[in-house]
């Protein structure tokens, strides 16, 4: 893949957990950034129950329409973590016992502790390549460009060093915000401006509260530094002439 080409993923999160609202989810950002800084632009995210139709039908979708795909969540020991068969599904692959993570989990777990249960993260799609776990053993997999993690965030961050070399982006995809003293309202048409003027930049604006006073952050990303360093110009050159106060955050 040259350097030049827009690479973007999307990333499914399974769990009735996080529906519920039991279990917020962090994953995405951590995804998101990490897959930013390998020039990967994050284009969609969904979050499925945990239901074999919905992930099976989802991940069909996705793994047609994005280069990449990440799942978190599913991969456990438990009934309900069905994420592997779905995929087996998914890739018309037989579900089946991968014999490498069997062997890294019975040397893993002491003798005797390799249970039934446990036994259950080893089933996964034929041919399925390992993404290694240095946190707790258990390891994902991937099956052509969908690679599929756990819902834990602290084992999925120390995966993720892991998927380097089979992740290949574009150009890395750069960012510049600025905070000011205002409301969104008092610079949305001078914003609007900016951004019809810099179409293949691109540009948001999140309020924020903070110090127990209002302000906005303005966000500039793209590929190239010199065109994020025209618009925060531009958009200085506004600010300055509205008097609205730069905030350092």
């Amino acid at each position: 893949m040259s350097k030049n080409t827009k690479v973007n993923a999307a990333i499914l999160i399974i769990g009735n957990e996080i529906l519920s609202g039991r279990t917020q989810d962090t994953n995405t950002g951590t995804l998101a950034n990490w897959l930013n800084s390998l020039g990967v632009k994050v284009s969609e995210v969904r979050v499925v129950p945990d239901e074999e139709k919905i992930i099976v039908d989802t991940l069909n979708f996705l793994k047609k329409t994005y280069n990449y795909v990440f799942t978190t969540g599913g991969i456990g020991p438990t009934h309900d973590d069905i994420t592997a068969q779905s995929v087996s599904k998914a890739f018309g692959k037989k579900y089946e016992i991968n014999k490498e993570a069997f062997k890294i989990l019975e040397s893993y777990y002491k003798p005797g502790e390799f249970n039934k249960g446990r036994q259950k993260m080893v089933w996964m799609p034929a041919e399925a390549e390992l993404i290694k776990n240095p946190t707790s053993g258990a390891p994902g997999f991937s099956v052509d460009n969908v690679f599929c993690l756990p819902g834990v965030p602290s084992i999925l961050k120390s995966m993720l060093g892991g998927l380097k070399n089979k992740v290949v982006g574009g150009k890395p995809i750069l960012s510049h915000t600025i905070s000011l003293r205002t409301v969104e309202s008092e610079i949305a048409h001078s914003l609007s401006k900016v951004q019809e003027q810099n179409k293949d930049v691109e540009i948001g604006s999140y309020p924020f509260f903070h110090a127990g006073k209002l302000g906005v952050s303005i966000v500039i990303r793209s590929e190239d530094q010199s065109k994020i360093d025209y618009c925060n110009s531009q958009i200085l050159e506004f600010v300055n002439e509205k008097k609205i106060e730069v905030v350092e955050r």
